[in-house]
């Protein structure tokens, strides 16, 4: 997560995410960003298992520290877990998901929600990046739109 624009990257889904996984995760990832990735120069991240030192010198390699928060203090890497948090309630915790496929389906699904149309509060009520124009609500009508399949709706201006 970009904490900056609350911004989410889906970078993967495994079952058993191990050293090397994780590593290749992180090369797709500064990979999509291209130049972008210039832009970022802290990765803050928990001490799992997982990180292995590859997966920091890829990152020390495109001038991004990767920061580790204090052991036992998920507060220090809030964003991330409410955001973790904010998934479950509202997604995996209200479907069955069978299998790898539909799971990579419903957070990309997710994901396009989150990104661009949920608002924030930090952010005076707009997404991270709004894919449609804001709608004024006290002149325009409203559609209502199911995402997820009617977990979530989505409002928009009515053409």
């Amino acid at each position: 997560m970009e904490v900056g624009s609350r911004y989410v990257h889906i970078v993967g889904v495994t079952a058993h995410p191990d050293g090397p996984w994780t590593t290749q995760q992180i090369r797709n990832v500064l990979m999509d960003l291209g130049d972008q990735a210039t832009e970022f120069r802290f990765l803050i991240r928990d001490r799992a298992g997982q990180f292995a030192a590859s997966f920091d010198a890829v990152l020390a390699d495109a001038g991004i520290t990767a920061v580790k928060i204090p052991p036992r203090v998920p507060q220090a890497n809030a964003y991330a877990e409410r955001f973790v948090r904010t998934v479950r309630a509202e997604v995996t915790d209200r479907m069955l998901i069978f299998g790898e496929r539909r799971l990579r389906a419903a957070l990309a699904e997710y994901a396009l929600d989150y990104n661009g149309r949920r608002p924030r509060r930090s952010r005076d009520l707009k997404p991270p990046r709004p894919d449609h124009p804001i709608a004024d609500l006290t002149s325009e009508r409203i559609n209502r739109r199911p995402v997820l399949d009617g977990l979530i709706s989505e409002y928009e201006r009515a053409a």
